[in-house]
């Protein structure tokens, strides 16, 4: 089992390479859950990942035959570069099996350390398979991502460096995925400060922990914003610490951690992937849990395909009613479009895109149809506008 003391010697041998990342406090987050909240900004690491932690203590640990032929890894892109990175500072063979649906900055940068990429399956157990069949037939050293206690002490760093930093901590919120940094967490937190509450949080999509700890039976998706946490069988060495040291484990949405992941970027002005932003969706989902408690996050990647940040910011502005779509319905008659969007720009909304519609609509012939989508104030601005356009005599309804 994983004990304390590894990893105090873990943060040892990490010392000078690694980032001691901040452990800060966020006072607008603060007003808005009602928790004192505190962040680690683990996005900051050189890879953007905690990652690296585990990988760095695993790999500086081995023998001179291990190091000779090489490690493999599998991982859906973090520890990934975590292994890749650090094989390539001690001067290492590193090859990575990553699942075919990764997201391309993530490979790329995985090859940018030096590393030999293979993609492989659809699911990280596909990837798994096929990278320890690999092992077997090349004589090279696995580096499981969570299943190992080296890695689970690396990654046991993160709590160290918070209750240093942050000692009046009583409550630590971690992303679950396979489990081994919160396995490694718990362990060094509940070590410190026995009393301090553990709560472990997994997509809803993928409750692979939550099912194998609470004996419930959610079912398996097949994919989630949080590739970073989307594991579909949980470590048995991490289940066995969670089951012993975590408090609690709880399940958030999609939406919940792209929410999440908009307000990271516009309120603390950091860029996290969805595995990142697990902490911040379990504390906005469950605000009477941890009212009035002083609360760790970690900011464990951010490492997001540039492709889905855009998706999800928009789809927050629309949550936000800062992006609305409307349907105004009008005589088909000159002057009519001109009228409309007159109409929104004299209520302070700017158009970002207009639809003239006459053909696919069940309007008589001598009507049309516009849709428009606007960038407004938020949702009473968007009231406004549909107030002033059907003051002018149009028909408007929100989308």
């Amino acid at each position: 089992m994983l004990e304390f003391t590894h990893i105090t010697q873990a943060a040892e041998r990490l010392r000078g390479h690694l980032v001691h990342t901040p452990c800060a406090a966020s006072k607008t987050l603060s007003d808005i859950t009602g928790a004192q909240v505190f962040l680690k900004f683990e996005n900051q690491q050189f890879t953007a990942s905690f990652k690296e932690r585990g990988a760095c203590n695993k790999l500086s640990q081995l023998g001179a035959d291990e190091r000779r032929r090489g490690v493999i890894a599998m991982s859906a892109g973090n520890h990934a570069q975590g292994v890749a990175y650090h094989a390539q500072r001690l001067g290492l063979r590193a090859v990575i099996v990553m699942p075919r649906f990764t997201p391309g900055v993530k490979v790329e940068r995985t090859r940018g350390f030096g590393a030999e990429v293979v993609l492989f399956g659809d699911t990280l157990d596909e990837a798994r398979a096929h990278a320890v069949a690999m092992a077997a037939g090349q004589g090279l050293t696995f580096v499981h991502p969570y299943d190992d206690a080296e890695v689970a002490a690396g990654q046991g760093t993160v709590a160290l460096e918070m209750l240093h930093d942050v000692p009046e901590l009583d409550t630590l919120i971690v992303a679950v995925g396979g489990g081994g940094l919160i396995a490694g967490m718990a362990t060094a937190a509940k070590a410190i400060k026995p009393g301090i509450e553990i709560v472990g949080v997994q997509t809803a999509r993928f409750p692979a922990m939550v099912n194998a700890i609470k004996g419930t039976q959610h079912p398996q998706g097949s994919s989630s914003i949080a590739e970073g946490i989307a594991v579909g069988t949980p470590g048995q060495l991490p289940q066995a610490i969670i089951a012993r040291l975590v408090d609690d484990l709880v399940l958030v949405e999609e939406g919940d951690i792209e929410q999440a992941i908009v307000m990271l970027l516009e309120i603390e002005k950091t860029l996290v992937e969805g595995a990142g932003a697990a902490g911040l969706a379990a504390l906005l989902k469950y605000p009477e849990r941890f009212r009035g408690k002083r609360v760790g996050l970690v900011l464990c990647g951010g490492n997001i395909d540039p492709l889905l940040l855009a998706a999800i910011i928009e789809r927050g502005m629309v949550r936000a009613g800062r992006l609305a779509r409307i349907r105004v319905s009008a005589r088909d008659v000159p002057g009519s479009l001109a009228r409309i969007t007159a109409t929104v720009a004299e209520a302070g909304a700017n158009i970002d895109e207009v639809h003239h519609q006459r053909a696919f609509t069940t309007l008589s012939a001598q009507n049309v149809e516009v849709e428009l989508v606007i960038q407004t104030r938020g949702h009473p601005h968007v009231a406004d506008v549909l107030t002033e356009l059907r003051a002018a005599g149009f028909d408007a309804q929100l989308v």
